[in-house]
């Protein structure tokens, strides 16, 4: 629980608060007392009545009522101290930045156990351990620097690493971006990410909250508190970007069916974020221009107008955006004239627009009104300035701050000379601007930003299933692949579209059921796991006499128990799957089937359940979708059909949660129908 006292204490203890700033007791009592805390501040330290100027405590009992204490001792004391605090203090908020719990050994997570035991037990907060504190507009409860400038409207940050915070703070101040609030929640002991921003959406102000939110996150121990907030604060107005490392994971264990081998944790990572709404990073930069990015207006369409006095970074930054699928427009007509008249000779108009090193900053004015007023079809502007060194840039700067003022197009600067022209940046930054020193990670960063989706709605409209039939089918089935006969109910249930089958033990019942089913036919065996790889599987099978000697040669094969019979048909071959994921739920894959699904690895993932526009979006999003829509006069697939599909598989696995692992593979997807013509569910009760 996150209580009041965490967040606007009237008073501090740093206990284990020291003269040496280069200890974290000693460099968090500097903080707090350079940070201005406004309520009352105390120190306990066995051999000191004073510390830093500060009122220490020899004993702890001597103490006054305190509403939170900051630990900075050794782990082992840590329960005592925290139990006479909370419960002879009121103390109702700690941050224990020792480590030495459940991060190092056994004993340390008994440790933490008692701390949290105690804590919950008084309905305190605790932050850590095993972090570098917490930093606020009241406090800074840290050990560390950058302090960064904070600002009501600056990003709030959470990370679950105390360093790793350290490094992206380093890595954002420079640029100009400001925080909110800062977060290192360590060992997440009580408080993890997902509880922080469980309470950022639930006292969310749209008057006063911060609108972005950055995460670094290790592990996600609550992925659906995770989604819950995160989408409802986007929904609110909000932006969120997060960084989830260990994304190299090849997959926790070995799996049967193409799902499971495609479906690893890291793939529910991104399907998460994608419903949500959040934007993934793969790196410290990229987290804190993205979470700059943020801090301007919101991108509008994909058209942008570089311009630039120096041509190298306008054409890096070109390619960036243009192979991130964002358009760098020709700028041309009578108004483009018009504005080249205004520049020097050989400049350049046509986008990126080049108005030389010799540029002036009242032609860079008449460049970005022209842009704002006259080429209706820009959405966003990058003005790239810097300098070789030789003479100052502060008017150039001024004109920057004034258009982004007045404009409503967004402008992003890209001022890379962070040597030559430091002071007229630093300058620029102090009015409150953020500079993007890297044109290729600003470019790479706004293409992410613009092409994340909005988050799924709160509320998903299932499509009617039998709910009924599928819970009598999965209670009455053990552990294990079910039977054809079994799977093809459920599919029924479902309202998923499959081929006519049966399935046979004799050659007479296989003759039989080729002549109903209608010639040709496929034949499968049922048993064993990849049927192609043993020989498993005939297609085209014309004439009964075919029927009965491929009868006879396939059920022989190893684990074979049962034919199954198929009508031949045609189409593209389709793949919809879905496997169970632990903490995430089930995650719902769509791509091409058959062997290309081995071969090109080419899905999609989403959590169920699906709605439907979202599975149309996994269908549009697959690389391959153009031999989905058709390619090269080949029929196309009937894509409402299939993306029906694909909720439905979201809804039967919601229904029926014991589903482990379920293959559709392939579908045949024809313009006219989509058709399962081969699947397989395994059940985990």
């Amino acid at each position: 629980m996150i209580t009041k006292q965490l967040l606007d204490p009237k008073s501090i203890v740093v206990v284990g608060g020291s003269d040496n700033i280069q200890k974290p007791g000693g460099k968090v009592l500097k903080n707090l007392i350079d940070g201005n805390f406004k309520g009352d501040l105390y120190v306990t330290n066995p051999k000191e009545d004073k510390v830093q100027g500060i009122k220490s405590f020899r004993n702890q009992d001597d103490l006054p009522q305190v509403d939170m204490a900051i630990l900075a001792i050794a782990a082992k004391f840590c329960p005592d101290t925290v139990r006479v605090l909370a419960e002879r203090k009121n103390t109702k908020a700690f941050i224990i930045l020792s480590a030495g719990f459940s991060e190092e050994n056994d004993e340390g997570a008994k440790l933490e156990k008692e701390l949290v035991d105690i804590i919950n037990a008084n309905n305190a907060s605790l932050i850590g351990p095993n972090c570098v504190g917490v930093l606020n507009q009241n406090y800074s409860g840290v050990f560390t620097t950058p302090i960064p400038k904070l600002d009501t409207q600056g990003v709030d940050f959470i990370s679950g690493s105390g360093a790793t915070a350290v490094y992206i703070m380093e890595c954002s101040v420079p640029k100009g971006l400001k925080f909110s609030s800062v977060f290192s929640v360590g060992n997440s002991a009580q408080i993890g990410v997902e509880e922080v921003l469980e309470y950022l959406d639930e006292t969310f102000d749209p008057e006063s909250s911060s609108r972005v939110k950055s995460l670094y996150v290790e592990s996600i121990d609550k992925p659906q508190k995770l989604l819950k907030h995160a989408s409802s604060l986007i929904r609110k107005g909000c932006k969120i970007a997060a960084i989830k490392s260990g994304s190299s994971e090849a997959g926790s264990r070995a799996a049967s069916s193409h799902t499971g081998a495609l479906a690893n944790s890291d793939v529910a990572v991104d399907a998460l974020f994608r419903k949500a709404g959040i934007v993934r990073c793969a790196s410290r930069e990229e987290l804190s221009t993205i979470a700059s990015i943020f801090m301007y207006p919101e991108l509008q369409g994909k058209n942008i107008a570089i311009i630039t006095h120096a041509g190298g970074p306008a054409v890096m930054l070109t390619d960036a955006l243009s192979n991130n699928e964002l358009e760098i427009p020709p700028i041309e007509g009578p108004k483009a004239k018009v504005l080249l008249e205004k520049l020097y000779a050989g400049s350049s108009v046509a986008n990126p627009i080049d108005f030389l090193a010799t540029g002036t900053t009242e032609q860079l004015g008449y460049i970005i009104d022209a842009c704002e007023n006259d080429f209706d079809h820009i959405d966003a502007m990058v003005v790239i300035f810097g300098s070789p060194g030789l003479f100052p840039v502060y008017d150039v700067y001024d004109l920057l701050d004034e258009k982004m003022k007045t404009c409503k197009k967004p402008i992003y600067p890209i001022l890379p000379s962070i040597i030559n022209v430091k002071d007229e940046i630093e300058a620029f930054i102090a009015k409150g601007r953020i500079n993007f020193p890297d044109e290729v990670v600003f470019g790479n960063a706004l293409a992410k930003v613009y092409h994340t989706e909005k988050p799924a709605p709160e509320n998903i409209e299932l499509p009617n299933i039998d709910q009924a039939a599928i819970r009598n089918i999965i209670d009455s089935s053990e552990d294990g692949y079910i039977s054809p006969e079994k799977v093809q109910a459920l599919l029924d249930a479902a309202g998923i579209s499959r081929a006519g089958e049966a399935v046979v033990t004799t050659r007479e019942d296989a003759i039989k059921a080729a002549k109903e089913l209608g010639l040709p036919v496929v034949m499968k065996v049922v048993g064993p796991v990849h049927k192609s790889d043993v020989g498993g599987v005939v297609l085209n099978v014309k004439d009964e006499e075919t029927v009965a000697t491929e009868f006879d040669r396939m059920i022989q094969i190893k684990d074979t128990t049962a034919i199954l019979l198929q009508p031949m048909l045609s189409g593209t071959e389709l793949f919809v799957g879905a496997k169970a994921e632990p903490k995430f739920g089930h995650m719902v894959l769509c791509g091409l089937g058959g062997i290309f699904i081995e071969v090109l690895k080419d899905v999609n993932a989403g959590l169920a359940p699906i709605a439907k526009d979202e599975a149309e979006k996994m269908i549009k999003g697959l690389k391959s979708y153009g031999i989905i829509q058709g390619a090269r006069g080949q029929e196309g697939v009937n894509e409402e059909m299939f993306a029906e599909i694909v909720t439905r598989v979201g809804a039967l696995v919601k229904a029926a949660p014991e589903i482990a692992e379920m293959d559709l593979n392939p579908l045949l997807g024809k313009a006219d129908k989509v058709v399962a013509v081969d699947a397989r569910i395994r059940i985990e009760k």
